[in-house]
């Protein structure tokens, strides 16, 4: 499986964007899908996973109520929605797919064997 985020920017502080990864796989449907996020010198960081029938979605304490993970199956692409951003949401984020969980589940990078390139994230204060 092929994913590729698009959808990064600059943008000021209490502002939205919205992420989008597309997956070149005609199995798209049958991945969990999640976003994470690093910044320099840090490992990737769980920010937001989605089952594979949208029915339960998942996020980190920090961005709960601020982003929004979905999923669109007929066009294979999943798209986070954040809004009210902060300077501390500046990171590149990832997106990746997987279909077989390990012990801490979706908020685990083991949890997921496909990885987009990222896109850059800024938000300016």
């Amino acid at each position: 499986v092929q994913l590729q985020a698009s959808g990064g920017g600059v943008v000021q502080a209490g502002g939205s964007l919205r992420l989008s990864c597309a997956a070149s796989s005609s199995s798209f449907s049958r991945y969990y899908m999640g976003w994470f996020r690093a910044v320099p010198g840090k490992e990737r960081q769980f920010v937001a996973a989605i089952r594979t029938g949208s029915e339960r979605t998942f996020y980190t304490d920090s961005v709960e109520g601020r982003f929004a993970i979905s999923r669109d199956n007929a066009k294979k692409i999943v798209y986070l929605r954040m809004n009210s951003l902060k300077p501390e949401d500046t990171a590149v984020y990832y997106c990746a797919g997987g279909q077989r969980l390990v012990s801490d589940g979706y908020y685990a990078r083991a949890s997921y064997n496909y990885w987009g390139q990222g896109t850059q994230v800024t938000v300016s204060s």
